[in-house]
């Protein structure tokens, strides 16, 4: 979904919408992609705007789960080790690079997301 679809879907985000769809990606520092699975659950039939950004964190906390998987089975060989560390950095600069567009009432796709939940 892009900006001029979430123009359809509602006028502008309110600040509370921002500060729960912020909280869907904040939230993943802590609880994993267990905050905004329950996010989405609880907000999907009331903001579309927060369940977009729920189901992008969602989405993306579930890739780097497979990410971090498979980087495990390549430690085997060294390599593993370096995804791990790369991977890491990558996904906190990325939190923060959502975290920014989510406060200023945008939408944020995450780079290399697999989307499952659509």
């Amino acid at each position: 979904m892009d900006m001029e679809s979430l123009d359809q879907l509602s006028d502008k985000p309110t600040s509370d919408e921002k500060n729960i769809a912020l909280l869907s990606h904040l939230g993943t520092l802590i609880g994993g992609f267990i905050v905004p699975l329950v996010i989405y659950l609880v907000k999907k039939d009331e903001s579309a705007y927060v369940a977009e950004h729920a189901k992008e964190s969602l989405n993306f906390q579930i890739s780097l789960l497979i990410y971090f998987i498979v980087s495990g089975f390549l430690a085997i060989i060294i390599i593993g080790f370096f995804l791990m560390m790369a991977l890491g950095l990558f996904s906190l600069i990325v939190l923060i690079l959502a975290s920014i567009a989510t406060s200023e009432g945008k939408l944020y796709r995450y780079p290399l997301c697999i989307r499952f939940i659509q």
